[in-house]
């Protein structure tokens, strides 16, 4: 085997610059293959957790799938005479008996549930109106789901069970307006003319548009305010594993009968989006690749042509056809070892270079550090491909090395 290697060596070394254009080639290619794959791959491990760290696993809305049949079509399903002009049936939106879907939902393992009744509403302080998204709450069922708990920057959460007056809003929007805990604002929503409430709490999420138009309130005080005593419009869940939402979802919607979504089904675009991003990043990479392994073909071809007499004696030696395959093939795994230890080193060092490069996400109000995956498994993955390439490269000409005859080559020589 050491007699394998020396000549292996040999050959390399004998088409030095060929070698070494090989070598870079297969360098640049698991570099690239790494940095790219890191910053895609951390980027979209980071987005799907902001997705399951922020956004509610499950969320039922006060709706149905499917339109439901009218009364006068399930009086006459089959009826001889169409039925035209019959006015639907009026129903005002909301979840009715919203707790009795509450205790079917809690009993569901591993599963948090809080209710939720939003509208839109108007602020009204110091002349000055801005228009707001208003939810009804139950704090101590909404710690569960959300994080909203832990971006209160003043006050508390449960600040508005203790005053039922009480109003939760951004810090965005209390800068905005120019106001201060404990102050008084007018708010005017659908079913009442004005109502009163005192901030009891400020939020910051890092979201300029969240925290300038979200609110939050007692649900029973929502309820009156918009008229709708014990009703909800939404039901917004937590699972304990958040890849199970998708089989809870369709549970809860048979459960309860109102269209129930998981967070999968929400950001379906989304996720088909990346995952035709990385079928693109992947192709690109390994084109890079192939064209090193393309470079490693090459080099083998050339030492082929040009060791034909050197490959006859030693043949001649005793050398197997096999034997000569393996020289060539031991070639092509050091070009793509040696290339694969050089890009990861190489690859490490881009990764941490994009690593310190900071951005602020659309409608964010903080700057992040791009976001890179560190995983072992994709190092493993670009030195493998780059090795196996670089063995297959050199396995196609090995096999027109093994099968020259040193008879014909030495005669022709002679």
């Amino acid at each position: 085997m050491n007699l394998h290697l020396d000549i292996a060596f040999s050959h390399l070394r004998s088409r030095r610059r060929q070698t070494i254009v090989s070598l870079l080639g297969v360098v640049l290619g698991v570099a690239f293959f790494l940095a790219v794959s890191a910053l895609m791959r951390g980027s979209e491990r980071d987005l799907i957790a902001r997705l399951v760290d922020t956004a509610p696993h499950i969320t039922v809305y006060d709706e149905y799938r499917e339109a439901r049949p009218q009364p006068a079509r399930l009086m006459w399903p089959e009826g001889a005479v169409a039925i035209r002009g019959v006015k639907p049936k009026a129903e005002r939106r909301g979840i009715r008996q919203y707790r009795q879907k509450l205790e079917v939902i809690d009993a569901i393992r591993g599963t948090q549930a809080a209710p939720v009744l939003v509208s839109q509403a108007i602020f009204s302080f110091a002349g000055r109106d801005e228009a707001v998204t208003l939810s009804g709450i139950e704090p101590a069922r909404m710690k569960n789901v959300s994080q909203i708990d832990e971006d209160i920057v003043a006050g508390s959460l449960d600040a508005v069970d203790v005053n039922p007056s009480g109003i939760i809003i951004g810090r965005a929007l209390a800068r905005k307006l120019s106001l201060e805990m404990g102050d008084t604002v007018s708010v005017v929503a659908a079913a009442v003319k004005e109502r009163a409430m005192k901030i009891v709490g400020l939020f910051e999420t890092g979201n300029a548009s969240y925290d300038e138009g979200q609110t939050f309130a007692q649900l029973t005080r929502v309820q009156a305010l918009m008229n709708r005593p014990n009703v909800a419009n939404l039901i917004v869940i937590r699972m304990a594993d958040a890849y199970a939402a998708r089989t809870a979802a369709a549970f809860i919607e048979r459960a309860i009968g109102y269209k129930s979504v998981s967070w999968q089904e929400a950001s379906k675009d989304l996720l088909d989006a990346l995952v035709i991003r990385n079928i693109i990043m992947y192709t690109v990479v390994g084109a890079i690749l192939l064209v090193a392994c393309f470079g490693i073909y090459n080099v083998i071809s050339t030492v082929v042509l040009e060791k034909t007499r050197d490959i006859a004696i030693l043949k001649s030696m005793g050398f197997h056809a096999r034997d000569i395959r393996l020289i060539f093939v031991i070639e092509g795994a050091v070009i793509g070892i040696g290339g694969s230890l050089l890009g990861m080193a190489m690859g490490s060092g881009m990764m941490r270079a994009i690593e310190q490069v900071e951005i602020k996400p659309p409608g964010s109000t903080e700057a992040i550090n791009l976001p890179i995956y560190w995983g072992v498994d994709q190092f493993a993955l670009a030195a493998a491909f780059a090795i196996l390439s670089a063995v297959i490269a050199a396995w196609l000409p090995a096999r027109k090395g093994g099968r020259v005859h040193p008879v014909d080559i030495l005669r022709g020589a002679a």
